[in-house]
């Protein structure tokens, strides 16, 4: 069952410290209930944190962080004559940056920090290092798609 119309992308306007509409985007996905200046201030505390531990530029290693958390191949559910089968297809690239995202915000919520900013801040620079817990939901994603290879040709 698909939709008649693909629903319209919404323009975002860059964020107003750098100009950067990926970090934009990342403080929307931080954003609960509406509240927009907590998460501009979560995100530009964890960047200033950032910045104090490792002497560059916060917006290159979120941007490193979020390029080795993308996942190039995942995992959907395809039924065929009954039985569900786990395909692997490639990721289109707004939705592994989607993901990314997603991902690097729920382990940083999961993380024990003091502040929600300190927690950002600690998983962007474990992800930058390819560690901490989205770099291990990104190889877990692509081991169940290795691990279900075999069902490649229900591709859709």
């Amino acid at each position: 069952m698909s939709r008649r119309h693909s629903a319209e992308k919404r323009e975002i306007n860059p964020d107003p410290k750098y100009g950067n509409l990926v970090v934009s985007k990342f403080m929307n996905s931080i954003m609960r209930a509406g509240k927009k200046s907590v998460a501009e201030s979560i995100v530009y505390g964890a960047f200033e944190i950032i910045e104090g531990k490792t002497k560059q530029n916060p917006v290159s290693i979120f941007e490193q962080a979020l390029d080795n958390v993308m996942p190039s191949i995942e995992v959907r559910s395809r039924r065929v004559g009954g039985a569900t089968y786990q395909v692997p297809v490639e990721v289109r690239t707004s939705r592994r940056q989607t993901l990314a995202m997603r991902w690097v915000i729920e382990a940083a919520r999961a993380r024990t920090e003091k502040s929600m900013a300190f927690r950002i801040a600690h998983e962007l620079m474990d992800a930058a290092e390819n560690r901490g817990g989205a770099v291990r939901k990104r190889e877990d994603t692509h081991r169940m798609a290795d691990a279900n290879r075999a069902f490649a040709h229900y591709r859709w």
